[in-house]
């Protein structure tokens, strides 16, 4: 597993470890929480093709469903 270490200012540590609390978490697991979603997120570019795929073929999807 990888490290990386990132410096904050003081004031946005301490609204970080505070957004962390609120889900009952250590900062350092929101932190690895958040990264973990940005990640997983599709590109806008994948997502707006596969809306239009969709949408080109919705009669077809719904006939098939």
């Amino acid at each position: 597993m990888a490290r990386i270490t990132v410096e904050l200012e003081d004031s946005k540590a301490a609204l970080l470890r505070e957004k962390a609390e609120k889900f009952g978490l250590l900062a350092d697991q929101f932190v690895t929480a958040s990264i973990e979603d940005l990640i997983a997120r599709p590109e806008p570019d994948f997502e707006e093709a596969m809306r239009r795929v969709l949408s080109k073929n919705k009669e077809l999807y719904d006939g098939l469903a």
